[in-house]
């Protein structure tokens, strides 16, 4: 884009909102089909909460706790009882360094694309009109033909819990934990909560976990939450469940949780990690004509197009599947709605989940428990990672995988993964399924010459113990 096209009186064809994944993939999308797009970014860098605060930032610190849990099980390193150990603050310089490259990674897609990015925070106040508070407080007006929304969410701050406190932390502000605590209690017990409780496990230090449920991630096939379980509380944590807390109290060098159930708990700092919000309540949003419902969250039909027609949305702020993946291809989709008229594409059927505990945990499909209440006839083929000898070679055995499958027609109805890589092995059986007609059985895994050693041989395995199965 030249300046000239960016002092046209501050107007662009489109002007999408937030430059996260949903706003990176319409912004993409929209300059190769020639539009005049800007991007409006709160932050000084571009990649919204996925980049610095969610995806990118967890998933390197995880992967930082699993390389030092793996060295100091390794008999052939940790030789004379010598161990790895660092703390939170110090792996978090390789979070930084990740994001960092992902900062300039992702800012070069806009340079080369000649997309404007405008920093500053934006506020509807007409209908095709913003005003965005720049970050030295001066206020600057652009129009638009059309808008997208793509700002993300935030974690929920429920009323009563003093988040400024030094010992209270969110799912953002964990980021910034400079001292090391030698207990935290993790209040919520979803995918953010598990996967933080498996990062301080694994860097030594004593986790309580708190489930407002009565089991951990509920969504699960019932065997791969029970084996999340069963290797949180094999590795020291402990997990409460169906608690709800009253009230949480901070002093001066920790944190009291009070329980409605009448118990209490004390640790040296506490992370709030029960819920997320989107961030629409500062959009001025009521200027045209759109309400986000009691989660921040707004309404849009297949071309991902609110009740008014010329705003867009994608992301979190539309709810589910709420993953950074499915944004940028909302993001994609949004830019075809609005160069062709209508979306061609839409996401796919079978969306794999993909969490990122130690181990990793992935499935895609139908669970054990949807099939039988569905009464639907299936049989179930199990490999472990024990018997493979990829895994034995990178001592790397703890974790299965298991195929759900129609008893007559072999078609594959669910995956479950639990194990080291898990959320790459998930794709293999992912991209089967999405076969159509006969090209989607448990037969192909059998038919298929695998390389050996590899993880994905355990396709293999559970394909032959399934089908043994059947009489």
């Amino acid at each position: 884009m030249t300046d000239t096209q960016y002092s046209n009186n501050g107007h662009f064809d489109v002007i999408i909102i937030g430059s996260g994944p949903g706003g990176e993939g319409a912004a993409m999308g929209l300059t190769k089909a020639g539009f005049n797009v800007a991007i409006i970014e709160r932050e000084d860098n571009v990649g919204g909460g996925c980049t610095h605060w969610g995806t990118i930032p967890s998933k390197a610190l995880r992967h930082a706790v699993s390389r030092i849990i793996e060295f100091n099980q390794n008999p052939l390193y940790c030789k004379n009882n010598s161990t790895l150990h660092s703390t939170f603050s110090q792996i978090l310089g390789h979070a930084e360094v990740v994001v960092n490259k992902q900062t300039r990674m992702r800012q070069g897609f806009y340079d080369r694309n000649q997309c404007q990015i405008i920093h500053g925070e934006a506020r509807f106040i007409a209908s095709h009109e913003v005003a965005v508070t720049t970050t030295d407080g001066s206020l600057e007006h652009y129009s638009a033909d059309k808008f997208i929304i793509a700002t993300g969410s935030r974690p929920y701050h429920p009323e009563g819990v003093d988040f400024d406190h030094s010992r209270i932390y969110d799912s953002d502000s964990i980021l910034r934990l400079e001292h090391d605590p030698r207990h935290i209690i993790i209040y919520g017990a979803g995918v953010i909560g598990c996967e933080y409780a498996s990062i301080f496990r694994g860097l030594g230090v004593k986790v309580d976990l708190i489930n407002t449920r009565q089991r951990l991630l509920e969504f699960l096939d019932n065997e791969i939450s029970d084996s999340l379980s069963y290797h949180l509380w094999n590795n020291g944590a402990m997990i409460r469940n169906d608690e709800i807390f009253e009230h949480i109290e901070g002093t001066d060098d920790g944190v009291i949780l009070h329980f409605q159930s009448g118990k209490k708990m004390r640790a040296d700092c506490l992370l709030y990690a029960n819920g997320r919000t989107g961030n629409t309540d500062k959009l001025g949003l009521e200027h045209v004509g759109l309400t986000p419902d009691s989660r921040g969250q707004l309404n849009v039909n297949r071309s991902y197009q609110t009740e008014v027609d010329h705003i867009y949305a994608v992301g979190d702020v539309i709810g589910y599947p709420s993953l950074a993946s499915a944004a940028y291809d909302q993001g994609r989709f949004v830019a075809q709605a609005i160069s062709t008229g209508q979306a061609q594409g839409q996401l796919i059927d079978h969306i794999p989940t993909g969490i990122y505990t130690i181990p990793e945990i992935s499935s895609v499909g139908k669970t054990e428990q949807q099939l039988t209440a569905e009464k639907i006839p299936y049989e179930v083929g199990r490999s472990q990672f024990k018997h493979l000898a990829r895994a034995q070679i990178a001592g790397t055995e703890v974790g299965s995988l298991k195929i759900l499958f129609h008893r007559e027609t072999k078609e594959i109805l669910g995956i479950h993964c639990f194990g080291e890589r898990a959320a790459e092995i998930i794709h293999i059986g992912q991209a089967i399924m999405e076969q159509k007609g006969e090209g989607n059985t448990i037969d192909y895994f059998v038919n298929t010459t695998f390389n050996y050693p590899t993880m994905a041989e355990a396709y293999r395995v559970a394909a032959l113990n399934g089908l043994n199965r059947l009489f």
